[in-house]
């Protein structure tokens, strides 16, 4: 899918914030202006980057449906976005500073984005769940849906195998803390592809996805922590040593470790663990709006009914809550059925399908957005490390 599709006017809107980053706070502090007249080509590419990036987050923090399918592709879509416009800076300021500090810092990116790839490949196996999950839904949904008029017992009967098996789906994938598809996971590359360093560009044609396995020690906990690993805010001699290039790196890569952590929070996959540590300066401009998503997306965790979950997608937890109840009410009904048990039953029904209708026109949508990243993190890479070749 090509990078527009994502974009929109998004890549486009101006770059509003208020805040500044160290880059610019420092040269204010050695040439005092009252305005961004004054900035050079490059800074001013840079502070445009930041700001565009605090501006992308804060939409996030301040939009409806938290941690739902239709939030979480707006956080897929940031992060495209991010990443395009990281890439056309990188290309156009890899000689702003020493070649060799320079090279570090975009091979250290690059570094955490190939770990990236095998959460993706995770991620997709945990949409793959859902996916069969919406499945159940589907059936409950018809069997006690509206256009029953009068619902009898094998209806009920229906439903209550589908949400009996629903359940024990969910309850293992709590328990196992990894998703039944674990074992045929499929990679997003071409024939060839493996996950890792060995990943190389293929084009930009359509890709088939193949048979893939990740190892049953592999942990989307220990993954997050890999890519966070020594990931810290450069210094100020490390700022000026590079002319302000430390700042955007560190930007994109602090990007790149909240989203892959907010996918690993949401969507059910193996080994999932939150306890990654974001320690963000506030003096970076995108650093109130991603440390506030992070706070609540840790809170959520924290809420009784969902510590256990298997994943804190808003649609996870209204299967978990309205299927629960259903289940409920199907183990004591009786008949003839008392009107009322039959309206809570068609509530609840009702909710379940509309749950069922998010799903089925979500989460395609976001499994094509979670491939693109993939792919753009490959093609990024590729192209970085040719580019590389190039100024050799």
């Amino acid at each position: 899918m090509p990078a527009t599709d994502y974009q929109g006017s998004s890549a486009a809107a101006p770059f509003a914030s208020l805040g500044r980053s160290i880059l610019s706070l420092r040269r204010d502090q050695a040439h005092p202006v009252d305005g961004n007249d004054n900035i050079s080509g490059p800074d001013r590419e840079l502070d445009a980057f930041q700001r565009h990036v605090a501006d992308l987050f804060q939409e996030l923090s301040a939009g409806e449906d938290f941690l739902s399918i239709a939030w979480t592709r707006r956080l897929l879509d940031t992060f495209l976005i991010c990443l395009e416009e990281f890439r056309a800076v990188l290309f156009c300021r890899r000689s702003a500073g020493p070649r060799p500090q320079v090279d570090r810092l975009v091979a250290d990116f690059f570094d955490r984005a190939v770990k990236a790839l095998d959460v993706c490949n995770a991620i997709r196996d945990g949409i793959e769940q859902v996916r069969q999950w919406g499945k159940h839904l589907e059936i409950v949904s018809i069997a006690l849906g509206k256009d029953q008029k009068v619902l009898g017992e094998g209806q009920l009967r229906r439903s209550k195998k589908a949400l009996t098996d629903l359940t024990l789906t969910m309850l293992d994938e709590k328990d196992a803390g990894s998703s039944v598809f674990t074992h045929r996971n499929r990679s997003f590359g071409r024939a060839g592809h493996t996950s890792g360093k060995d990943h190389h560009h293929q084009g930009t044609g359509h890709s088939r996805s193949l048979s893939w396995s990740v190892s049953r020690s592999w942990s989307a906990a220990r993954q997050l922590q890999a890519i966070g690993n020594n990931l810290t805010a450069p210094r100020g001699h490390e700022v000026l040593s590079t002319n302000g290039f430390a700042v955007f790196v560190y930007t994109m890569n602090t990007v790149l470790l909240f989203v892959m952590w907010a996918l690993v929070a949401a969507i059910p996959c193996h080994d999932r663990g939150l306890n990654v540590h974001f320690s963000i300066p506030r003096s970076f401009v995108w650093a109130a709006p991603i440390s506030s998503l992070h706070e609540r997306i840790t809170e959520e965790s924290k809420k009784k009914d969902k510590r256990n979950s298997s994943g804190l997608l808003k649609e996870i937890n209204q299967i978990d809550k309205c299927g629960r109840h259903l289940l409920e009410l199907l183990d004591v009904i009786q008949f003839p059925m008392a009107e009322e048990k039959e309206v809570e039953m068609r509530q609840d029904a009702e909710e379940l399908a509309q749950v069922c209708d998010a799903i089925k026109h979500g989460l395609n949508p976001m499994e094509r957005q979670v491939r693109e990243v993939f792919h753009r993190i490959v093609r990024s890479r590729t192209d970085g490390l040719d580019c590389s070749a190039m100024q050799s």
